[in-house]
């Protein structure tokens, strides 16, 4: 139950007095020189001043809330979607935790706001850290592991597309062979088990209030359950989350109880991850899996293990960035693309919002992501005697030579339909000066076509959209992934750390990064400067070849008119309605290695938000 504010004065009240009057204190303890015990860590919304939980919840259907630069220098959170979340991990901070310690209370806490729709329990996550003690940068990968028992990936039923809303949710029947296995909570308790500093089962406490106390059924949710009722429907136990206890669909601003879940949070703050990977939540998993015909077993998920990898370096303008590393290809498309933008001069020509060959050239760099994708045998004929390599791909001399080869026209073809990237990021700092980045998605439509969802845990269909990937990670193996999150280090100390979603995350990291690093912008001018999006393919009806027609996508009113015409390019600017679903998200905290002073940025038109003390 919610304290009044005198139950709040109260609870405070012997605190305050020991702070103050320490001398004045009889008790055996002081007699005996003993240190006063530091208050109890409560991290629950319950335990907040009076009105913030209300202020912070009603923002969960706030869609423009313009989202002001925030600065401290104790310690900071951000993130793309979820205020109450990033609130919570503010609390985390407050309370004496490490920036891990915050980074992954939000994420808990987000995935719970958002019912396991868009983010999972049970999806992946990537984090690059800096261990302000060990003066060290290190990068972890919890993606997605392919099922040891499928042996052929490609034939795994399930088609997305990015037409119609109908297409984008699929037509296919339910398989769960389109399951795979997630690291989101083995991330969790690794990287709390390295970094952590308050007890793990604090970090649950507010995803746990979320789903005990409720929230109401907001317009977003109500937006996810529209187009999946029918699916959500084949499973009782699925469409008990999201029914009353008549039967009725829950409605907009009902109560919204995850009873189910609370449950397995409880189990896994007490228990640890191996209640989902190896205990009793696994075997209800895998039998639910299996009834839909998939060949995920308990092995698998025993068999799962989270990753420590090198992170990618590169020194670009006055900065090294730090990204994370292999298996996921994000980090090297990301260098690449920096450097690429360095090869094209977008430096000396001006930013791309001025300048219509800025424009040009920035946008159609950024395609770069593609070469992640393309089977080595067609990038040997589209660039003969170019090493692309990842290895290679890092390096500033390898950049020079593709940004040549794709102004005399060998540019990689886009693909014509972005897998679906429902993602969420964090950013947090803290009072010793580690930082933390990290983006963790389901990789799926809401819920997926399968809407199998396992004691309030939803099972998504990242195969469906990931085949190939799967076939190349091989049974059992990691599927690489093109997250980027990242840490910047000027003069050899951190100075911004990063994350990104959303489809079009490759172009706005690139947009935000090279606004910092070259054009000297802080991290809320380089979210709010404006950008080009993901481009959007129109194939030519009349042409036997169907080769797309690539239109560059901006928000109406942020380009001046003779601007995109210069560019060269076809263009469609897009009302404000539209951005959050076109435009990457790219979320930021930088932190002054001199003075300790923090800012902290996330978009104007999400109902994420950026927090600092």
């Amino acid at each position: 139950m919610r304290r009044s504010v005198a139950a709040v004065a109260l609870a405070l009240l012997p605190v305050a007095l020991a702070g103050g009057c320490a001398e004045e204190t009889n008790t055996p303890e002081a007699a005996a020189g003993a240190e006063p015990e530091a208050p109890a860590v409560d991290l629950s919304p319950g335990g907040w001043p009076a009105g913030e939980w209300e202020k912070y919840l009603a923002l969960e259907d706030v869609a423009f809330p313009g989202n002001p630069l925030v600065e401290g220098r104790q310690g900071a959170v951000t993130g793309s979607y979820h205020a109450l979340a990033q609130r919570a991990g503010l609390e985390a901070l407050r309370q004496g935790g490490s920036s891990v310690d915050a980074a992954m209370t939000t994420a808990l806490t987000q995935v719970a706001l958002g019912a396991g729709a868009v983010i999972s329990y049970f999806g992946i996550m990537t984090m690059v850290h800096y261990d302000a003690a060990a003066d060290e940068i290190v990068s972890l990968n919890a993606g997605w592991n392919a099922v040891l028992g499928e042996d052929d990936p490609m034939s795994i039923p399930g088609t997305i597309g990015m037409g119609s809303e109908e297409e984008m949710y699929g037509s296919d029947e339910p398989s769960g062979r389109t399951a795979l296995v997630g690291g989101f909570m083995k991330a969790v308790e690794a990287a709390h088990g390295r970094y952590g500093k308050l007890d793990f089962e604090h970090l649950f406490a507010p995803a746990i209030h979320i789903a005990e106390a409720g929230i109401p059924f907001s317009t977003r949710l109500v937006s996810f359950l529209e187009p999946r009722r029918h699916t959500l429907s084949r499973l009782p136990e699925s469409k008990a989350v999201f029914t009353n206890a008549d039967g009725t669909w829950i409605e907009e601003g009902q109560p919204f109880r995850q009873s189910a879940l609370a449950g397995s949070l409880k189990a896994i703050a007490e228990q640890g991850a191996d209640y989902m990977y190896t205990g009793p939540w696994a075997e209800r998993a895998v039998a639910a899996v299996q009834a839909d015909g998939g060949s995920m077993s308990l092995e698998d998920l025993a068999a799962y293990e989270v990753m420590w990898v090198p992170a990618l370096e590169a020194d670009v303008g006055n900065y090294r960035i730090h990204a994370n590393g292999l298996p996921s290809f994000g980090g090297v498309n990301m260098i690449e693309a920096l450097h690429l933008g360095k090869a094209a001069g977008i430096e000396s020509l001006g930013h791309w919002s001025t300048n219509g060959e800025s424009l040009r050239r920035a946008s159609n760099l950024t395609f770069n992501m593609t070469l992640s994708m393309v089977p080595t045998e067609v990038l040997e004929q589209l660039y003969p005697g170019l090493d692309l390599s990842h290895a290679s791909r890092i390096r500033p001399e390898t950049a020079d030579a593709l940004w040549s080869r794709m102004e005399e026209g060998a540019m990689p073809a886009q693909y014509a339909a972005a897998p679906p990237s429902h993602s969420d990021t964090v950013v947090a700092v803290d009072q010793w000066g580690n930082m933390t980045a990290v983006t963790h998605s389901i990789n799926c439509v809401v819920w997926g076509a399968t809407g199998i969802i396992v004691d309030g845990i939803s099972i998504g269909d990242p195969a469906v959209n990931q085949k190939a990937a799967v076939a190349a990670a091989g049974p059992g193996g990691r599927v690489a992934d093109p997250i980027e999150v990242g840490i910047l280090t000027r003069n050899g100390r951190p100075a911004v750390a990063f994350a990104s979603m959303a489809t079009g995350l490759h172009q706005q990291t690139f947009q935000s990064l090279f606004n910092t690093i070259h054009f000297g912008m802080n991290v809320k001018e380089a979210v709010d400067s404006p950008a080009f999006f993901l481009p959007r393919p129109v194939l030519d009806a009349s042409s036997a070849e169907a080769v797309p027609k690539w239109v560059v996508r901006v928000m109406a009113g942020e380009f001046d008119d003779a601007v995109l015409e210069a560019s060269g390019l076809p263009v469609e600017q897009l009302p404000a309605e539209k951005r959050r679903y076109t435009q990457g998200l790219w979320a930021g905290i930088s932190r002054d290695p001199e003075t300790g002073e923090l800012m902290a940025a996330a978009h104007p038109y999400t109902n994420g938000g950026a927090f600092a003390y």
